[in-house]
């Protein structure tokens, strides 16, 4: 699969990124006849179903708990960052009351 940025934008959803799928002749050509019968284009019929798939798989229950699950690690990876940068920068530069007191 390769990725580009096209900045063109016919659906109103942003910025277009292009998306390029390999599939096999056989897939190719019913998914050009599905397109006919719909008088849609092939990209508007994957885009359709892209889209319908996503919505399924955001509703499935296993998939939103591991959603939480990667969710719950991300916030405890962020925690550990903050904790280690206050501790560098809190050591580094001492605070307004140890410079207070150290003017004494």
């Amino acid at each position: 699969m390769s990725e580009s940025t096209n900045t063109a934008n016919a659906t109103g959803y942003g910025p277009i990124k292009t998306l390029a799928v390999r599939i096999n002749e056989s897939t190719r050509a019913q998914l050009d006849i599905i397109a006919q019968l719909n008088d849609r284009t092939v990209t508007d019929e994957i885009r359709m179903a892209l889209e319908a798939w996503i919505e399924k798989t955001k509703a499935d229950p296993a998939t939103l708990q591991r959603a939480e699950a990667i969710r719950e690690e991300i916030e405890r990876e962020a925690a550990t960052k903050r904790e280690a940068i206050a501790a560098i920068f809190n050591e580094a530069k001492p605070t307004t009351r140890s410079q207070s007191t150290a003017k004494r």
